[in-house]
């Protein structure tokens, strides 16, 4: 604060200002320089302007007054806080490390361990853990093992990758070992292909990007019952939608095919997979289930070598009767499935046939299998599914070469196994008939897309004109 005497003679300095604003002469424009009693506008202008300066003058100086040295001599006071505690410094290297190895040609696994310094008796530790060593003595070249090392060189922890889709994970911490099997994350990807019969369906099919897998599944599996691919004929087509499995950008395999269509002889056949109750399985577009009560041909991958007819000369006997079957000639050891759902009634031999199997469908349909080298593991009255193996291609009895002898009897009455009509499937109906069109949408319209495609390619190829001679 400033001491009394100090304000008192600030004020009087800005009363003295003031006066003498007020009592200065100022010479008019035109007059003489004394005072008439009167102000002149320019007069009362200057006035106003010392007032406003002098104002102004009053409240900045006691700011500037506020810093005698009188100040500067005030006593600081000061306090001591206590700092919180430092805390512990940690050591920014890690004590253990993973170290990964890459398995090369004919190395061991007794070898690669030696090389981390890991004494084989953890090795063998590692080995007892259930699956470990049917997948680690089985490593190829490219594969990569984990080490965990801890600060004294001791194996802390040990990965490996088991399949396609789990990696093991082996902690050794405080002299136990466990062991954790981890699902990798993978990916789906749809992909469509096309493809035209050119010498077999086989080569066209692996052309086109189908795995033996996929190709097994759409002869074995979805049309097996409404097409004898053994009669396919350069020029049919096929479409199919199948998943693709991929891990980290790279394509790892195979999935399921959702959907495909098969042009034969002037029709289109089409399968569409739908999971129901809990089973998944392939249905027409109608929603109608493609597997039927009977396999229309019981051996994959054979040729007919005899067909079904009222008469023909038999090549042992050389005697003319009727052929009440189909022949199907096949390697030896060819596996022979069950054509349905059945009952094992005969296993055998019978006469000219050989050895024989006979099964009972019920609602008076059976089935013959003849000529076979061996049977299947049943006994007679067992049931068998349909698909299941029921005996291998041979030739026993009167035969001339390996061929499977199959006959197709309704109420004992024989029937050409080709031809014969054999029952429809329920088809689905209400919510799950619903469920199903939506479900299979998305497949059934890039199948569409794909066989517009391949048509109307087929179509320019068939009309675009020769390319013309060159002139000479």
């Amino acid at each position: 604060m400033m001491s009394p005497g100090t304000g008192h003679a600030r004020r009087e300095r800005l009363k003295q200002l003031r006066e003498a604003a007020l009592h200065r002469p100022v010479p008019a424009h035109g007059h003489t320089h004394g005072f008439t009693g009167r102000w002149s506008r320019r007069q009362w202008a200057q006035a106003s302007l010392l007032a406003t300066m002098a104002a102004l003058t009053a409240a900045i100086v006691p700011g500037f007054g506020d810093l005698s040295p009188s100040h500067a001599h005030v006593p600081l006071q000061s306090t001591v806080l206590p700092l919180p505690p430092m805390p512990a410094r940690e050591d920014t290297a890690p004590a253990e490390l993973w170290q990964t190895v890459e398995v090369r040609k004919g190395q061991t696994l007794g070898e690669l361990f030696q090389q981390m310094g890991v004494p084989a008796t953890t090795m063998h530790r590692i080995l007892e853990q259930p699956g470990a060593e049917q997948a680690l003595t089985r490593l190829r070249p490219g594969a990569e093992l984990g080490f965990e090392i801890g600060a004294e060189g001791e194996l802390l922890g040990f990965r490996y990758q088991r399949d396609r889709d789990n990696r093991v994970e082996v902690s050794l911490a405080d002299g136990a070992v466990k062991q954790r099997t981890i699902e990798l994350p993978r990916e789906i990807r749809s992909r469509v292909v096309t493809g035209e019969i050119g010498t077999s369906l086989y080569a066209a099919a692996r052309k086109a990007g189908l795995s033996p897998a996929s190709i097994a599944t759409m002869t074995d599996e979805i049309f097996q019952y409404d097409i004898d691919f053994t009669t396919s004929q350069k020029g049919d087509r096929f479409s199919v939608v199948y998943d693709e499995v991929w891990r980290d950008g790279e394509r790892i395999g195979s999935g399921e095919i959702q959907a495909a269509t098969f042009s034969t002889g002037g029709k289109t056949y089409t399968g569409l997979r739908f999971e129901h109750d809990g089973q998944a399985g392939y249905f027409d577009a109608e929603g109608r289930p493609l597997k039927k009560a009977f396999i229309r041909m019981p051996i994959p991958y054979a040729r007919v070598t005899s067909g079904f007819t009222s008469a023909r000369k038999h090549p042992v006997l050389g005697k003319t009767r009727a052929h009440r079957g189909v022949d199907y000639g096949a390697r030896p050891g060819t596996p022979i499935m069950a054509a349905g759902d059945a009952r094992v009634t005969f296993v055998g031999w019978q006469n000219g046939y050989g050895r024989t199997v006979i099964l009972d469908h019920g609602k008076g349909h059976t089935t013959l299998y003849a000529h076979m080298s061996r049977f299947g593991n049943f006994k007679r009255g067992q049931r068998v599914k349909q698909g299941q193996t029921i005996g291998f291609v041979g030739a026993s009895g009167l035969a001339t070469g390996p061929h499977l002898h199959y006959e197709f009897r309704v109420n004992g009455v024989h029937k050409n196994p080709l031809a014969v009509t054999l029952p429809p499937p329920e088809p689905l109906k209400g919510s799950a008939l619903v469920a199903f069109r939506a479900a299979t949408a998305p497949a059934l319209a890039r199948l569409q897309q794909a066989d517009d495609r391949a048509r109307r390619a087929a179509a320019m190829a068939a009309t675009a004109p020769a390319d013309s001679a060159p002139k000479a």
